[in-house]
């Protein structure tokens, strides 16, 4: 059985959902609210499917490029960690991604669904705890269970955000992405010394 907590603690970290309400509300500024319900699904529905993408053929699509799960790890470890470096010193998820909005005027699918829901960080997060070495059938059903949750708390948080903005204001967005930067970053140097471990045998 996986560690439920620590799975979810992972997926909340890497998907952000209170770093999405700044963007939902920047992106979707100028619709009418039964508008804004049909944006949030879609870009529920949108991530999730990504997501779900990733943890099904994941796995396959390296097994079959010949790249072992150890590298992989590795290599997601420290990109998980540039991530968490990015969130910690650099521009915020919401800042980041609200000036992208602004910057290029996109659709509600972009920057929402992808990267600002399931970015490159959930998406190595969904490879990397569904490994079939480590991880059983029973438990990557489980594990596939929290990222859903997380999502379904994004879900609402986006049906909820004008509520969610008034309370924690962008900068209370900000402060919260950074501790899960901080959280993220002790995640992926785990992961990048599990990796170490498993590919040379120590």
């Amino acid at each position: 059985m996986i560690d439920f907590i620590a799975v979810f603690i992972v997926f909340f970290a890497v998907i952000d959902p209170i770093g999405t309400v700044p963007v939902f509300i920047a992106v979707t500024s100028r619709y009418s609210p039964a508008e804004k319900r049909k944006i949030a699904l879609m870009s529920i529905l949108v991530s999730t499917g990504v997501l779900l993408l990733f943890v099904v053929v994941g796995e396959i699509i390296l097994t079959a490029m010949g790249i072992p799960l150890s590298a992989f790890q590795i290599a997601g470890g420290i990109i998980l960690f540039l991530f968490a470096l990015s969130m910690i010193f650099g521009e915020s998820k919401p800042d980041e991604e609200v000036r992208m909005v602004k910057d290029h005027k996109e659709t509600a699918i972009f920057p929402l669904a992808v990267p600002s829901i399931a970015g490159p960080g959930a998406m190595l997060a969904a490879v990397l705890l569904t490994e079939n070495a480590r991880f059983n059938i029973w438990e990557q059903i489980q594990t596939a269970c929290m990222m859903l949750a997380v999502l379904f708390i994004v879900y609402l948080l986006m049906l909820g955000s004008s509520f969610v903005d008034k309370l924690i204001g962008s900068s209370g967005a900000s402060v919260i992405s950074r501790i899960m930067g901080i959280i993220l970053a002790a995640v992926a140097t785990t992961n990048t010394l599990a990796g170490l471990k498993t590919y040379f045998q120590i």
